[in-house]
């Protein structure tokens, strides 16, 4: 790769040294094999802890009324940052904070469960159909 296109800034941030850092988190098992966990930008800090949204939003995903989510970090005073899910349900279903927290609870650690809940009919998307985290955190930074 040899740059982004007109966007001198960025590729300043993402080719350093000849090595082209893509954001992505993952790890080695003990064969050596590779796995991506996450982007470092969607990683959360909360109360000291490294959360990655992905496990989060897999988490969510397998409650049977939840078509799709985004998990994001808010500022919080106490923990730094905390968890906010913007949810749609599948199918006009209607779904309950108590119900998805209790959910949480049987997948993912206690820390790990979002603090507030924001129920969506889509999830803003790029041409491409990516989630745009960037402009959820935009969205939402102010208003928890």
């Amino acid at each position: 790769m040899l740059g982004y296109h007109n966007r001198p800034a960025e590729t300043a941030g993402a080719l350093r040294n000849g090595w082209l850092h893509t954001g992505d988190l993952g790890r080695l098992d003990e064969e050596g094999r590779l796995y991506v966990i996450d982007r470092k930008k969607d990683m959360i800090i909360s109360g000291g802890e490294n959360i990655y949204s992905i496990e989060v939003e897999n988490a969510l995903c397998e409650h049977p009324h939840v078509l799709e989510v985004a998990v994001i970090g808010v500022p919080d005073a106490l923990l730094g940052e905390a968890l906010l899910a913007i949810v749609v349900p599948r199918n006009g279903a209607a779904i309950s904070e108590s119900d998805l927290i209790v959910h949480c609870r049987t997948l993912i650690g206690g820390y790990k469960i979002p603090r507030r809940f924001i129920i969506s009919d889509r999830l803003p998307r790029t041409n491409m159909g990516k989630v745009m985290k960037n402009v959820l955190r935009d969205t939402y930074r102010d208003r928890t």
